[in-house]
């Protein structure tokens, strides 16, 4: 069993390799909605499948270092990934249109949200050592 401290750093390493993911889902975001004029909702779905892709790769190699095949690991972490999708989705949706934030302010809050999620269901199930 991982002991506090080491989960602790593991947490810190997962969403220090998050703020790269975040960067490309940001920049995505921002690109598509102040650039191609898209709509926050569906600019942010493009910018969590950018951000998704970059967090697999870093994930898989630097934080939870999986031995698994890509082939089990990435089909794992596209499930959890589907799932913060709709998380990070209705989070943005119910930001934007019930609360009335601004789209960035919304995304933040989202973001939030999943980080816990994917920490959680990545740790647990799609790199975890045990099959």
């Amino acid at each position: 069993m991982q002991t506090e401290t080491a989960l602790l750093r593991q947490f810190v390493g997962f969403a220090g390799v998050g703020v790269i993911g975040t960067a490309g889902h940001y920049a995505t975001l921002i690109g598509l909605v102040q650039l191609a004029g898209l709509i926050p909702l569906l600019a942010s779905t493009a910018g969590f499948v950018v951000g998704a892709i970059i967090n697999y790769f870093l994930n898989y190699r630097f934080i939870f270092r999986s031995r698994k095949r890509h082939s089990e690991a990435l089909s794992k972490f596209l499930v959890v990934a589907t799932a913060g999708l709709g998380l990070n989705t209705m989070a943005v949706w119910f930001g934007i249109d019930v609360i009335k934030w601004n789209y960035l302010v919304a995304q933040l809050a989202a973001t939030a949200i999943v980080l816990v999620w994917n920490f959680s269901a990545n740790k647990v199930w799609t790199f975890s050592r045990s099959r």
